[in-house]
């Protein structure tokens, strides 16, 4: 097992990011970080690696593509910076390419095979679990049929648990905590509150929106039995207009709080459709602290909306503060405050895989993945070779006005962010694994 040794990084924001990156190249270098870094290496020469983000930047969650692009762009401009991919023959940057699947499985293989055919070996992908299984069946495919043009999987958001469980592949690595991980969290706060009865389940028609629903209700009866579901329902994803009638059936169902694995555009035109009818109601969500979530909910939100990440800016520290400055200023429009942590350091850490390796050939990355673990200074975390599930910490996060405590940071412009209220070390979020990894 592999292990990147981080350099612990300080409150300014310029020696943080330094220090993270010069602990890549240390990493890559077979080193262990000992101080902080004075100045950049330099802009790397070698050929760039190209990595393909395989996502619907059109359609109707074209927001949420849009933000995966900007986390991921950071990522790679952040590994440049500081010298690029050192393999065998020299360093390398990284490039991203932005291909546009319009949110469809059907799009997202004819983009895949025109990765292939311009030989980029890493494929990003996470806007959809859906898409993201019919992805790995189609590397699976590939990669035996052509093992000089194989490719792998990046995985930053697509939660179905089957995809690191019974349908694990050796060609797919997931970086964030799958919808069982985070359903475990989610419901640990939800035991605490005995003000809640009664539970009505809404998400989206397809397969992570049923796996939200279903593990909410086995997680609900091990940790809650005396909660009573009094609604379990799902709609088209992408399609619904106007939540109205939604919001009506859980305000005439009695429910106390609504569990939602909904995300982009559907999530934000349900809570605002929400605040438009006034439902007193709170809402136990995946995603409910970002894409216009909290501007559309506004006061209605205040100590109703509870989100689970793997950060959020309020996590606290200094290390942690200055990330989310040095990307904020990186992207200072308050649209585009939207950061992903999981999403840069899954780049950080595929760089760092590549320089252990001292080679681009994505066999000897996946590999080097295998088991590899990183610190930045706030977020440890693995990537557990049995599964290629990474384990890193939890956070259930409430909504409430920037300024009080706990809300130093808004999210997007909004004036309202988030406070901890329940924080999971890496080691308490480890979930089963049913997965047999086939290796080549």
């Amino acid at each position: 097992m592999m292990m990147a040794k981080w350099q612990r990084v300080t409150a300014a924001a310029v020696v943080a990011l330094a220090a993270i990156s010069m602990a890549a190249a240390a990493y890559a270098a077979g080193e262990t970080a000992s101080g902080p870094a004075s100045k950049p290496i330099g802009q790397p020469t070698g050929t760039p690696i190209q990595l393909a983000l395989i996502e619907g930047m059109s359609g109707p969650f074209a927001n949420a593509g849009a933000a995966v692009e900007r986390n991921l762009r950071f990522g790679v401009e952040q590994v440049n910076a500081q010298g690029g991919v050192k393999l065998a023959d020299g360093a390398h940057p990284l490039e991203l390419v932005v291909l546009d699947s319009k949110g469809s499985a059907e799009e997202a293989l004819v983009q895949l095979r025109a990765a292939a055919d311009r030989h980029i070996g890493y494929i990003m992908q996470g806007n959809s679990s859906a898409v993201a299984a019919a992805l790995i069946g189609a590397i699976d495919k590939q990669n035996s049929r052509e093992p000089g043009n194989r490719e792998l999987f990046l995985n930053y958001s697509a939660d179905d648990p089957a995809l690191t469980n019974a349908n694990c592949s050796f060609w797919h690595f997931r970086f964030d905590a799958h919808a069982g991980m985070r359903m475990d969290a989610l419901v640990d706060v939800i035991q605490r509150d005995k003000a809640v009865k009664k539970v009505y389940l809404l998400n989206q028609d397809y397969s992570f929106g049923h796996d939200v629903s279903s593990l909410a209700r086995s997680t609900l009866a091990t940790k809650r039995p005396d909660i009573a579901i009094v609604g379990d329902e799902f709609h088209p994803i992408g399609r619904v207009k106007d939540f109205a009638p939604y919001i009506a059936k859980i305000r005439a169902s009695g429910a106390d709080a609504v569990i939602t694995g909904n995300w982009g555009n559907d999530l934000t035109l349900l809570v605002k459709a929400a605040r438009e009818q006034g439902l007193d109601t709170k809402f136990y969500t995946f995603y409910g602290n970002s894409l216009g979530a909290p501007a559309a909910l506004g006061d209605a939100g205040v100590k109703h909306v509870i989100a689970v990440a793997d950060w959020h800016p309020n996590a606290g520290g200094a290390a942690s503060d200055a990330w989310y400055a040095a990307f904020r200023a990186r992207f200072p429009a308050a649209q585009d405050d939207y950061p992903v942590l999981r999403m840069p350091l899954m780049i950080e850490t595929l760089a760092a895989a590549m320089s252990r390796a001292g080679s681009a050939d994505p066999t000897a990355v996946a590999r080097a993945l295998e088991g590899i673990k990183f610190d930045n200074g706030f977020h440890a975390s693995w990537m557990r070779a049995d599964d290629h599930q990474l384990i890193q910490p939890l956070y259930v996060m409430e909504m409430d006005k920037a300024g009080t405590p706990g809300v130093k940071f808004d999210n997007e412009g909004s004036g309202y962010g988030f406070r901890t209220v329940l924080a999971l070390p890496p080691e308490r979020t480890v979930p089963p694994t049913v997965c047999k990894m086939k290796r080549p």
